[in-house]
């Protein structure tokens, strides 16, 4: 069929995420928004056409002969920030730091660009959601005055590109990018379409100043970060800002990172003086009592490269009647359920009549399988109404028949124990040598460890 005899066929496209369809449909199928897709012209219906060789923007060259200078992290002077970043901010380099409301985002970032305007050059701060005078208050908070961190208070994309311009900056924190528009792009203030135009344009200045980017995103009831999940994919590092409401710890972690792990975490309190970095948070994890009591268990679990104390609690109480209560609090649910079913089933531990409670002690969420141990025998003890021995801590991955299997990384995890005083150890067999002063128990399955310890 020639070219002139194809026929168009009408457009829609979301003005939420920006799907186009061939088609009218009442549900978007990629955000899912009812009544979002509207008449938008016409798309040709032909096939794929010819693509010629263009200008490239620089000749291809050996990998060996690419520089690295515009590469390498520049630290921030925050321990805790650059550890997560992997030594630090990358320039050109474009953050998105996602947390629940209140819980310290806009203070650590303001502590970031102080920093960064006492070493490394001019820092601009855009806030969306406070006036300039709110901002100042927090920064004479915190101690985060410098004649070269400068702040504003704009809603439209054109102006905080026109502050870029103005100030030159090498550090940009766009607080939030969800409070931004584009007036180039149609949409609701905060939906998709404006969210990834914004950062799209954002990005596009960053990578071609050489200037670093960090975006402010908002999350949703979930725990997501809102707006499309393309947004994620434009940015090189995205970051999740942690914490809990009645307690002063936040943790950040880094779930995306283009230039380093995506699996550290880093450490911090809250208070008068803002977010300040916690180097050695094991103290945080762990109760700190005069002599043991029941249902209660010390492990040491990863955070990417860092070796952390954890304490998990148990309480096993009759039940009043009805169903058993399964309450868990910083520990997976499903996990749980398996340790308590091992337990019964393997251990001998009557738990099928009785409320059984499980928590970890300072908010620390744990969720990989080395604490199985110490969660079931927190939960024996409980049950027992007997505490475990002082200064013991126990790792070890429990199985359905019952056996403990090893974990990655033991030897970081018993000199990082061996370091915070603990003496005693329960592990899996061949869990290699012990560090100097620890004395190491090999239990090959559970039943084996609750005899151990009876």
């Amino acid at each position: 069929m020639p070219p002139a005899a194809r026929t168009a066929r009408p457009a829609h496209r979301c003005t939420e995420c920006g799907f186009a369809s061939a088609k009218w449909v009442g549900r978007c199928p990629e955000c899912q928004a009812w009544g979002s897709l509207h008449e938008v012209g016409s798309v040709p219906s032909g096939g794929l056409r010819a693509v010629s060789a263009g200008p490239v923007t620089a000749p291809a060259r050996p990998i060996a002969q690419v520089e690295l200078t515009g590469a390498r992290a520049v630290p921030t002077g925050i321990p805790e920030f650059d550890r997560v970043l992997g030594g630090g901010l990358v320039p050109g380099a474009v953050l998105l730091v996602a947390g629940e409301p209140g819980v310290g985002k806009s203070t650590l970032l303001l502590e970031v660009a102080h920093r960064v305007a006492e070493s490394n050059g001019p820092a601009l701060v855009v806030s969306g959601e406070e006036s300039a005078g709110q901002v100042r208050l927090r920064a004479e908070r915190i101690g985060a005055l410098h004649d070269r961190l400068y702040l504003a208070a704009e809603t439209e994309l054109s102006a905080v590109l026109a502050h870029v311009d103005q100030v030159q900056p090498t550090l940009l924190v766009l607080d939030s990018v969800q409070t931004v528009r584009s007036p180039a792009v149609d949409g609701t203030d905060g939906g998709s379409t404006q969210v990834r135009a914004v950062a799209s344009a954002l990005s596009g200045v960053a990578k071609s100043r050489g200037m670093t980017t960090i975006l402010v995103g908002h999350v949703t009831k979930d725990g997501a970060i809102a707006g499309p999940r393309t947004l994620e994919h434009l940015v090189d590092v995205v970051i999740s800002f942690d914490g809990e409401r009645h307690s002063t710890l936040r943790l950040i972690r880094a779930t995306k990172n283009r230039f380093g792990p995506a699996d550290e975490i880093g450490c911090f309190e809250i208070g008068d003086a803002g977010v300040v970095g916690v180097p050695d948070p094991s103290h945080l994890f762990v109760s700190r009592r005069s002599a043991p009591v029941p249902g209660s268990c010390v492990t040491v679990t990863m955070e990417g490269s860092r070796p952390l104390l954890a304490e998990v609690q148990a309480l096993v109480a009759p039940s009043g009647g009805g169903s058993p209560r399964r309450a868990v609090s910083g520990l997976d649910p499903q996990r749980v359920a398996m340790v308590n079913a091992v337990l019964e089933r393997r251990g001998g531990v009557r738990l099928a009549e009785a409320d059984v409670f499980a928590a970890s002690v300072g908010g620390v969420k744990i969720a990989e399988p080395a604490a199985d141990l110490a969660l079931a025998l927190a939960i024996a003890s409980a049950a027992r109404d007997t505490p475990l021995p002082a200064g013991m801590v126990a790792l070890g991955e429990v199985g359905l028949s019952g056996e403990i299997r090893r974990v990655g990384g033991t030897g970081r995890r018993l000199a990082e124990a061996a370091r915070q005083g603990y003496r005693v150890a329960l592990v899996p067999e061949d869990a290699g040598s012990a560090p100097k002063g620890m004395r190491l128990i090999e239990v090959p399955d559970l039943g084996t460890a609750l005899t151990r310890l009876s």
